[in-house]
């Protein structure tokens, strides 16, 4: 009998113990997130544009003053479903379509060596630079062009970060990614808003048919590594840092392109052009700077990349002509441009508050997110100004948008535009209801002269928890 009362007493110690412990981790869990819904409408044709349900659920475990686990995960219903004939409504995929994605999934070791060093193992998004949603230094995780007006939105990717703190104002952060992944491409009705380069043909020459083929980097350590290291202090007043990026260029660049031409034996005859295009991701060397801080009440900032392409890349085209006798074809190649020398992208902007609590924030940045080579990038002035009322229960922002030129002698040929007036109302602390407007005009090309026939209507809600 005294056998079992001890047996008792060291199971319900065991228990006891066990039952406590996981109280004590479920008191060191935080779980919270977001859910948003996101619905824009054409006004146009008042065709729905765009369906978004998201919930955005992060995770965060730390375990004593040693490590942290960190995730997040989307989980959202997305797109507007399309269905062809009666079987498709069997398929939930189709008629209710999600996907299910893991933005991120690491684990950190704080205090190696001497509590110097802090080392992050997983999938993650890094964050270098200072600027507002336009960071050109900012080039280890590829971006997520899937929303186009998300700015500034990446990849999560698979990484090895160590930061080594030298003092209290400086530390080194290196970085290692042994997995190529390519940008995101925009999807929707928005799909083509990104193609701005195009092949211009004679009146006597209809295109006929596009194809492309993509080479692919290979999964191998020389082929699909990037690496970069970046240096960050603090000194009078201002954060800054310098940084170096050996990785690929994640949007894929146009290398050849092949016109073959068939004849309509009109009189005068006429040209079919059916296109193929070979496109291939490429290394380059990225040095960045960039720096933060007040001047008085004014917020300022900066940000700079140098691009130099690792090898040399030029786009030719190669011209298929046909032979009215013998059934042969003759060709002529050109080169449309060179790509392989080196550009800078930057960014200047200043933020202030006045008194009657109207927030200003103006960016002036050459060469937009997805813009690269020497004479291709443009030039834009991005402004926001916004009030506050009811103890910031109502925002009205009636300035947001940008303004783009794209070649300074030929101003009224190559410009564009984008106004996106919003209404922000928080009945709660964790609620926000949100209305806007997206305008887009301009000549020549460029992103938002793409987006010119999409103007919309654009609602949202926003739940945190």
């Amino acid at each position: 009998m005294k056998r079992i009362a001890i047996l008792l007493t060291a199971i319900i110690t065991t228990l006891t113990a066990t039952f406590a412990q996981q109280a004590d981790n479920q008191q060191n869990l935080k779980i919270y997130g977001q859910f948003l819904s996101n619905q824009r409408i054409l006004t146009k044709n008042w065709n729905w544009a765009w369906n978004e349900n998201r919930l955005d659920l992060k995770l965060e475990k730390k375990v004593g003053n040693n490590s942290k686990f960190y995730s997040e995960v989307w989980l959202r219903n997305i797109g507007l479903p399309k269905y062809y004939s009666l079987s498709q409504l069997y398929n939930k995929n189709i008629t209710d379509p999600w996907n299910l994605e893991l933005r991120q999934a690491y684990v950190t070791v704080y205090g190696l060596i001497n509590g110097k060093l802090d080392l992050t193992l997983g999938k993650q998004i890094m964050s270098w630079g200072t600027a507002d949603k336009f960071n050109p230094t900012n080039n280890l995780n590829p971006y997520d062009f899937e929303d186009v007006l998300d700015f500034g939105r990446k990849r999560g990717i698979l990484a090895a970060k160590a930061d080594f703190y030298i003092n209290n104002d400086n530390y080194i952060e290196a970085v290692f990614v042994p997995f190529f992944k390519p940008v995101g491409m925009p999807v929707g009705v928005f799909a083509d808003a990104l193609n701005s380069q195009s092949l211009d043909f004679p009146s006597n020459i209809s295109l006929h048919s596009t194809t492309d083929t993509l080479t692919q980097p290979a999964y191998s350590f020389k082929n699909s590594f990037s690496a970069g290291i970046r240096f960050k202090g603090f000194l009078y007043n201002f954060d800054y840092s310098l940084s170096y990026v050996y990785g690929y260029d994640y949007i894929p660049t146009q290398k050849t392109s092949d016109i073959y031409l068939t004849v309509n034996t009109l009189n005068p005859p006429t040209f079919f052009a059916d296109v193929n295009t070979n496109l291939d991701f490429y290394r380059q060397h990225i040095l960045g700077a960039d720096f933060a801080g007040n001047i008085g009440n004014v917020g300022v900032w900066g940000e700079a990349a140098l691009f130099i392409s690792a090898k040399d890349i030029d786009w030719k085209i190669t011209t298929h002509y046909p032979v009215f006798l013998g059934g042969q074809t003759t060709t002529k190649d050109s080169t449309l441009f060179a790509k392989n020398k080196p550009y800078v992208k930057y960014v200047l902007g200043a933020d202030y508050t006045f008194a009657n609590g109207i927030y200003v924030n103006a960016q002036f940045i050459h060469g937009f997110l997805h813009e690269r080579w020497q004479g291709n990038l443009n030039d834009y002035l991005v402004v926001r100004a916004e009030k506050s009322f009811f103890n910031d229960k109502l925002k009205i922002s009636p300035l947001t948008g940008m303004i783009m030129v794209g070649d300074w002698s030929d101003v009224k040929n190559h410009y564009a535009w984008a106004y996106f007036p919003q209404i922000t109302y928080k009945p709660t602390d964790n609620i926000e209801m949100t209305m806007a407007g997206g305008l887009f005009d301009g000549k020549g090309n460029g992103l938002f002269n793409n987006l010119k026939d999409y103007k919309m209507l654009i609602f949202s809600v926003k739940y945190n928890f």
